[in-house]
Parts: structure tokens; C-alpha cells; sequence
């Protein structure tokens, strides 16, 4: 009976013996000296909550991991606005995680209206030309499926770019002061945006006079 727990008590795993895993703060000190398997080690160790978490706001799983991989991406980038003494470096982590979400939720929402109105504007636009109204009202509304699918397929920050532009009529000047990003890049996503747009819309009319407008 004496060996027996001696020897379950020698092979039982201690905490002396065990390894000492690195905190969240000590893990956020190395990503902010660039230390790139310290945000691997935070991805491994959060994600689950992470993903509970963005789940919670946008209950779509492309979503969740898309948006998942653009937290984990602006923990590196914005590691350095991160101070230790304004809290734990968890509650700030689930912070940013839960600010995109909700940002993105709104995104998706304005957009899907945006949408809405667009294919109502196309489908009862009035026609000068009534006899080819019917033909006009097709064309309409496949130059709208095609910009919606053109829009879809961009980057986030063209579409944003873009929604700035179209949707709400804002200038680059405007869109830049309204977002805080420097005017040279808001300029380049409108132009890489605009190029991508036209193109999907090069066989057909309606919308290239706004694309001109906008270039």
C-alpha cells in the first residue's frame, strides 16, 4: 500500500514540474515587440471565446471566421495602443473583438438596405423612352444584380470606400476627415473599387455615368 502511493504520488504531474504558460499580459508584451509566435499563442488560447463571442453578433460562421482573422490581424497592428495598467489584456482583446462584430453588423445592415433601394430606384426609375420600357426595366435590373455582385466580391475597405461614396454622396475629402484615413488611400480603394466595378458593368448602362462622376 506504501509503494503503491509513492509511486501514484512520484508520476502524479506537479505544478513544480509543470511548465509555466506565459499570461495574456506577458503575451501582449511580446506581440508588442513583434514577437509573432506570441499572437499564435493568444489565437490558440482565445479563439474559442472569440468566436462565441462575434458569433453571438453576426450568427453567420463565414462571417465569424473572416471577422476572426481581422481581430487577430489588428491585435498585431494596434498591439501598441494596449496598456496593461488600463486593464487586462483579455478584456481589452474580447473589447475589440465585440466593437468589430458590432461594426460589422451595421456594415452588413446598411449595405443589405442600400441594396433595397438601389433595386427599387432601378425598377421604377421612369423611362423617357416608354415604348423600350420594358426592355430598359431588365436592363435595370441586371445592371443591379451585377452591381450588388460586383461590390461583394471587393475587399471591406473598398466597399466601405465605396459605400461612402455612392450611398451616402460623400466626397474623398469628406470620406477621409469622416474616417480619420489619409486621403492618398482613400483615393487608391475608390479607384481600385471603381476599375473593378466598371469592369463587371462594362456590357451594360446606367451606372457608368456615376462611376465617371466618382473616378
Amino acid at each position: 500500500m506504501l509503494y503503491s502511493f509513492d509511486h501514484q504520488r512520484l508520476n502524479r504531474p506537479t505544478t513544480e514540474n509543470a511548465p509555466l504558460l506565459p499570461s495574456d499580459e506577458d503575451l501582449m508584451a511580446r506581440v508588442q515587440a513583434r514577437d509573432d509566435q506570441a499572437i499564435a499563442l493568444l489565437y490558440h488560447r482565445h479563439t474559442p471565446l472569440l468566436r462565441t463571442i462575434i458569433g453571438r453578433v453576426l450568427n453567420n460562421e463565414t462571417d465569424v471566421d473572416d471577422l476572426l482573422q481581422e481581430v487577430f490581424l489588428e491585435i498585431w497592428r494596434q498591439a501598441s495602443r494596449y496598456c496593461p495598467e488600463k486593464g487586462k489584456a483579455l478584456g481589452w482583446i474580447v473589447t475589440l473583438a465585440r466593437r468589430r462584430a458590432i461594426d460589422r453588423l451595421r456594415k452588413k445592415m446598411a449595405y443589405s438596405r442600400a441594396q433595397d433601394r438601389l433595386q427599387e430606384e432601378a425598377a421604377h426609375e421612369p423611362d423617357p423612352a416608354m415604348h423600350h420600357g420594358a426592355d430598359n426595366e431588365v436592363i435595370a435590373s441586371d445592371t443591379a444584380k451585377i452591381f450588388e455582385t460586383v461590390i461583394g466580391t471587393l475587399p471591406p475597405a473598398q466597399q466601405e470606400a465605396l459605400k461612402y461614396a455612392f450611398y451616402r454622396g460623400m466626397s474623398q475629402r469628406e470620406i477621409a476627415a469622416h474616417t480619420g484615413i489619409p486621403l492618398g488611400t482613400i483615393k487608391t480603394r475608390l479607384e481600385l473599387a471603381i476599375r473593378k466595378v466598371r469592369a463587371g458593368l462594362a456590357a451594360f448602362g446606367g451606372a457608368e455615368e456615376w462611376l465617371t462622376a466618382h473616378a
